[in-house]
């Protein structure tokens, strides 16, 4: 018989974190992952869309990483699992600045806020970017409560940062310019 998607232990409004706890499902750290899948979700979505291969291909490694996020979000460090559990790491972070510095060396400098939209992969790169946001507000509350490691928040605010010059370089490939903001 295939294993079945549902296994009713989530019945009961508790969720099991890796390690076997079971926490409740409103819980902090589960909301934290809940929103980092929402977040590769977005990325999912953008990649549907029309882009150019390069910026395909770091969506792709991006979402890749989503799941190094989520299951290090889903583990605690303490008690220390029983078994290796991929973690974000300095190298990560280094590697988005990386991603975002070759977008900026090609983009216009800017002088002036931006409004979200342009082609569609654009538009979910910006919202993307702000359920980014929303994921840091998270884990911000979370770190005061549990150790997440040196490496969790600085990486979801670089991932905000590249997600913002994603959606800018989606939008250049097209060429479209940036809708700039004005006050009314």
């Amino acid at each position: 018989m295939a294993t079945r998607i549902y296994t009713k232990t989530g019945d009961n409004g508790t969720t099991g974190l890796f390690g076997g706890v079971r926490v409740p499902k409103e819980h902090i750290r589960i909301e934290a992952y809940g929103t980092v899948d929402e977040l590769n979700a977005l990325i999912g979505i953008a990649l549907s869309c029309e882009t150019t291969f390069t910026l395909h291909d770091e969506l792709q490694q991006v979402s890749r990483l989503m799941f190094v996020l989520g299951s290090d979000l889903a583990t605690p460090r303490n008690p220390p699992p029983s078994y290796n559990i991929p973690r974000i790491a300095a190298e990560h972070i280094t590697r988005l600045e990386r991603l975002i510095d070759a977008h900026e060396d090609i983009l216009p400098a800017l002088k002036n806020f931006i409004l979200p939209g342009g082609i569609p992969a654009a538009a979910h790169l910006h919202h993307a970017r702000t359920v980014c946001r929303r994921a840091e507000r998270i884990v911000s509350a979370l770190v005061k409560e549990e150790y997440l490691g040196p490496d969790v928040l600085p990486f979801l605010n670089r991932l905000s940062d590249y997600l913002f010059v994603a959606a800018r370089r989606a939008n250049h490939d097209a060429h479209i310019n940036d809708i700039l903001w004005h006050a009314e």
